[in-house]
């Protein structure tokens, strides 16, 4: 699975859960999000702004 910001591949854990979270725009899309881009964009409006950017 790839991170919808960066496109880096997400790493996932021994019980194949992805490290990193899943964030829903407003039609209920879920978008993966990597652990270094949650850091780096703190809010969930700045994830849907800037996986809306990249698309």
């Amino acid at each position: 699975m790839k991170c919808d910001v960066c496109r880096k591949l997400i790493g996932t854990t021994f019980l194949k859960k992805p490290v990193g979270t899943f964030v829903k725009d407003s039609k209920g899309k879920p978008h993966p999000v990597c652990f270094e881009c949650q850091k780096k964009l703190n809010t969930k409006e700045a994830i849907l702004k800037a996986v809306a950017s990249v698309a």
